[in-house]
């Protein structure tokens, strides 16, 4: 998704529109959490075209009888995914980067991950170590 798409454009009116619902269903979606819009001054929502996005997806699953907090419970799932998805594309730079040496990785003690280096050990005992070998299936 490009930047373009996360600029806060649309006023709630717009939004509701391209969304095909009414105003006062994206205020319950603010307020539950579901989408938040920026705020412009005064206060006033402002959607971008991923929180339009977004809400055509609350809608779908809504429409598919996924209650509303099944439907938050989705998209927080979908968003740890993503940035799972991003730690693991980071993670397999950072192999390309340092070549084969860099194979083998440990929990932080704050759950972040660590790479470490052949024969490396984890500094702290209650970090666990992985191994992990590119071409073996799972």
């Amino acid at each position: 998704m490009s930047a373009d798409e996360y600029a806060p454009i649309f006023v709630i009116s717009v939004a509701a529109e391209l969304a095909e619902m009414h105003p006062q269903t994206l205020r319950q979606y603010d307020r539950l959490g579901l989408v938040s819009p920026s705020r412009a001054p005064g206060r006033s929502r402002r959607y971008s075209q991923h929180d339009v996005n977004l809400l055509r997806e609350v809608q779908r699953l809504s429409q598919s009888g996924v209650s509303l907090e099944g439907i938050k419970r989705i998209l927080e799932l979908e968003n740890q995914v993503a940035a799972l998805q991003a730690k693991v594309r980071e993670l397999g730079d950072q192999l390309k980067e340092r070549g084969d040496a860099a194979r083998i990785f440990a929990a932080g003690l704050a759950g972040d991950v660590v790479s470490l280096n052949r024969g490396e050990r984890p500094r702290a005992r209650s970090q666990a170590v992985v191994v992990w070998h590119p071409h073996r299936k799972i």
